[in-house]
């Protein structure tokens, strides 16, 4: 039944130019990084001008932003809010909700579950009201690839493929910045700290801020998301072993619901 309707919609007369204005998108979808015109145009296989008219209807729309300085284009809102959608159709995200929902009650503490996306570590679910966390982080939010706990958790159990030009960029970002690590010969003894014990912590990426992360694996033994926990250092760190304890807990039941196992 599914089938015969995909092949009668494939067979109807549809609009080229939003299948023809999709490349673009797609394009974004699978840089790395922001993207300026030229390149985006020759990614979709399109002239610049061309490509310039779908841009700007898709910046109406928030399809697609614009940054001000650089005149580079990404992905906007509306797009985030439809792969959001997606993800809360996924099985993962789905099994997830009721373990962080017991998560966040266990502990006391405000709970997030993340994902890996184009960007690298991404918040896609979010349980908590603690002001200065929730003022800086959201649903969207893309977590420091050496700084937090998420972004450990997916720097460390990741093969180094995924994430090595972002963490390039991201550790020249922090020299700049005066921020640690700033040399991949720092990070690398973290990562397999974190790889042998199971989970990340971090603390200082918000100020007063400590929070906790631990790898949810898939049945292929592929890093599938990541639970973690977030709150208020002075509550937080004398809490950090009964937190721990929880969140490697659901973790572990996530990841056999998910037939994946902890390393």
């Amino acid at each position: 039944m599914h089938s015969s309707i995909r092949n009668s919609i494939r067979d109807k007369q549809g609009i080229q130019s939003i299948e023809v204005g999709t490349r673009l998108l797609l394009a974004l979808a699978n840089a790395p990084a922001p993207m300026m015109l030229r390149d985006l145009s020759t990614a979709a296989r399109m002239s610049a001008s061309k490509a310039h008219r779908y841009l700007v209807s898709y910046v109406r729309v928030g399809l697609v932003q614009q940054e001000a300085e650089s005149g580079r284009y990404d992905l906007g809102p509306l797009s985030l809010q439809l792969g959001f959608a997606a993800l809360a159709r996924m099985d993962a995200v789905a099994l997830a909700m009721p373990l962080l929902r017991d998560l966040s009650a266990r502990i006391g503490q405000t709970v997030a579950l993340a994902v890996w996306a184009n960007h690298g570590a991404t918040i896609v679910r979010w349980l908590g009201t603690d002001a200065p966390i929730t003022a800086t982080l959201r649903v969207g939010s893309v977590m420091p690839l050496t700084r937090s706990a998420t972004g450990l958790v997916f720097t460390a159990n990741q093969p180094k493929g995924n994430w090595l030009g972002l963490v390039k960029q991201e550790l020249s970002d922090n020299r700049r910045r005066g921020l640690h690590p700033q040399a991949m010969t720092e990070l690398l003894p973290d990562l397999e700290l974190i790889r042998r014990q199971g989970y990340a912590t971090a603390s200082g990426f918000i100020p007063g801020i400590s929070g906790m992360a631990a790898p949810v694996f898939a049945g292929d033994g592929s890093l599938e998301l990541a639970l973690v926990a977030l709150g208020h250092s002075a509550s937080f760190d004398p809490a950090a072993q009964r937190i721990r304890k929880a969140l490697l807990s659901q973790a572990v039941r996530l990841s056999g619901r998910l037939r994946g196992k902890p390393r």
